[in-house]
């Protein structure tokens, strides 16, 4: 994983924390888990406080998400916001963090000028045994601490606050009145500065889970609709009355649930020449199929003649694998902008022609899903699906990982923005 990390295509864009005082309040979030404190004196952390070199030292990649349940968060400053999630069990961990850190932004500025805030976003559960397990998960609860406990200080000193202006004799409270006086000396003037964060449940939407071997949960307004393996335990059994479970192996009933809820964008002329998807796809199959059969040699996939001469000198392989013929032939159909009767392929072709409908809200995991099926398209595995990427590149040989890593750096690293809205119709 060295070319990845010296690449930036893994954790890439983490916060340093190198100050001595950051790295104290760290170590006060990590024993109020019980964990051993970090001795380091410099790591690195996403935007839940995860940190690769913490995980090293600790020997548990799963110290801020023990049983992949409640995952916990350490934040050491509101520009965390900004960093990507780069551990997770949940794929909607890093909106549910979006949307804690933008719902108490005031509060998190003000307490980590001098303290660090963590805790863990609270499931309903502490284990997933079974499917049951995930679909009982419909809201989490972010349960926040304080290292130096200025959150409940400020909580402390609000409910004061209320009891002078509201008890016709508090002010005569000596006490009261010289604990809010030592309150305030650490927390401030909680009147301008808000200690304590108030937007803390949300609902737990659509979302992907790494049990079970991978599952989709997908939520509409009358059905909850599961994808997955089906040996995982629960699977069908769990509510069958108001959840439908679609074996991730019946591609043709994958695809169909994706047309019938809107969230495919079905191929059209209109979008695949504009967005030269259909170009993107071919260069990528290409250059598995090449680095595969000669994993030694020099490969350029990127070049329209490089590309002509070695399809001629492996028609063999190339009609045998058979993607290639047949995203050739689609790219001429739709360059036309001829009608292409979909009934007419078959369930991997459909995908290897789709992406998900822009502007749904549940784009981002249908692009993913759509990657389970397309494993030869890199790029896309790496935007929407890194852990399958990552596994991917563990299986490579050097010579098509350092090809790889160029072309996700060439293609997506250097505008991100640009590469989702031109070839997805992202906008964020």
């Amino acid at each position: 994983m060295k070319l990845l990390e010296e690449s930036e295509l893994i954790f890439g864009r983490m916060m340093p924390v190198v100050e001595p005082h950051l790295i104290e309040r760290y170590n006060q979030a990590l024993s109020g888990f019980g964990l051993k404190k970090t001795r380091l004196k410099k790591f690195r952390i996403d935007m839940t406080g995860f940190s690769p070199e913490v995980a090293e030292e600790l020997d548990d990649p799963q110290y801020l998400d023990p049983h992949g349940i409640n995952r916990r968060f350490i934040v050491l400053s509101p520009n965390q916001v900004n960093l990507p999630v780069v551990h997770t069990a949940f794929s909607n961990t890093g909106k549910l963090m979006h949307q804690f850190f933008d719902g108490n932004a005031k509060a998190i500025n003000a307490l980590t000028i001098k303290d660090v805030v963590y805790g863990e976003i609270e499931d309903p559960i502490l284990e997933a045994h079974d499917i049951e397990d995930l679909l009982s998960i419909e809201q989490v609860e972010f349960k926040v601490f304080t290292g130096q406990n200025l959150a409940r200080q400020a909580l402390d000193l609000r409910l004061k606050m209320d009891r002078l202006t509201k008890e016709p004799d508090a002010w005569r409270d000596d006490d009261m009145l010289k604990e809010m006086v030592a309150l305030a000396k650490s927390t401030g003037d909680i009147r301008t500065n808000d200690l304590v964060p108030t937007e803390v449940v949300f609902r737990h939407n659509t979302f992907w889970s790494s049990h079970f071997g991978g599952v989709y949960v997908f939520i509409d307004e009358r059905e909850t609709t599961v994808i997955g393996d089906p040996s995982a335990p629960g699977f069908r059994r769990s509510r069958p009355w108001q959840v439908s479970y679609i074996d991730r192996n019946d591609l043709d009933l994958v695809y169909r649930f994706l047309v019938d809820t809107g969230r495919v964008d079905i191929p059209r002329g209109s979008w695949i020449e504009r967005t030269g998807y259909l170009d993107h796809r071919i260069e990528t199959l290409i250059t598995m199929l090449a680095f595969h059969k000669a994993p030694r040699r020099k490969h350029n996939p990127t070049s329209s003649r490089w590309i002509k001469s070695w399809v001629n000198s492996n028609t063999s392989l190339v009609e045998k694998e058979g993607t290639l013929p047949f995203l050739l032939w689609a790219k001429r159909e739709y360059e036309a902008w001829a009608t292409v009767d979909l009934d007419e392929i078959d369930a991997r072709g459909k995908f290897i022609l789709s992406r998900a409908k822009p502007g749904h809200d549940d784009q981002w995991l249908v692009n993913r899903l759509i990657s389970d099926y397309v494993p030869f398209d890199f790029v896309t595995r790496y935007v929407f699906n890194k852990p399958a990427f990552y596994s991917d590149y563990a299986r490579w040989g050097g010579g098509l990982k350092e090809h790889v890593v160029e072309r996700v750096q060439d293609t997506y690293l250097n505008n991100k923005s640009r590469f989702r809205t031109e070839m997805f119709g992202m906008h964020s």
